[in-house]
């Protein structure tokens, strides 16, 4: 449960570097977890703050990483004035939401990213939306297809889209997309009863 750079996949701590050094400004690390990817970006130079809806997921990220930002806050609800921020990093935060509430966060997304700012999404892939046990909470899988369009509708174009099978592991997709340089269209979040 609590992440270590150690145990991650070599090719995607690759791709997050990759992508942290094409970000031009302030990153959040949109459902932090742990803090290790946050952690790692901080290292890399970058101005990042790790952000989790988690109360003991915060306080264990505050005390093993010390020197780097970590706020409790929600995905649908960011810490950030309107375009303000370069990056946001949701590796593996938006497994958990429902398909319902995964459109509203996109748009928050694209509220929060500066034109032209850049969003890295690692998720599990499947050939459609497909709920599964996850250790920590249901989860599901995505299509590249679905989550390509749900991009595109909250005003991303996608930029590069990875995908592989790990020996033993779910099949991973990562897509890199950046915030148009249009308006962001905003839609009502849904809202649980």
């Amino acid at each position: 449960m609590l992440g270590t750079l150690e145990v991650m996949s070599a090719v995607d701590r690759l791709a997050i570097a990759t992508w942290a050094r094409q970000v031009d400004g302030r990153i959040i690390d949109a459902g932090c977890g742990p803090g290790h990817w946050t952690d790692y970006l901080r290292d890399l130079g970058t101005g990042i703050v790790g952000v989790d809806i988690v109360p003991a997921f915060i306080e264990s990220a505050r005390s093993r990483f010390p020197d780097t930002t970590f706020k409790l806050g929600e995905l649908n609800s960011l810490p950030a004035e309107s375009a303000s921020l370069g990056g946001i990093l949701a590796w593996y935060s938006v497994i958990h939401l429902s398909p319902t509430l995964l459109p509203a966060t996109f748009q928050e997304f694209a509220r929060c990213l500066a034109p032209g700012g850049k969003l890295l999404l690692g998720f599990f892939e499947g050939h459609r939306v497909e709920e599964f046990d996850h250790a920590v909470a249901t989860a599901y899988f995505w299509s590249v297809d679905e989550m390509t369009r749900l991009l595109a509708d909250a005003g991303f174009e996608v930029t590069e889209v990875q995908t592989r099978i790990d020996p033993g592991a779910r099949p991973h997709a990562a897509i890199a997309a950046q915030r148009a340089h249009g308006p962001s269209r905003r839609v009502q979040p849904n809202r649980r009863p």
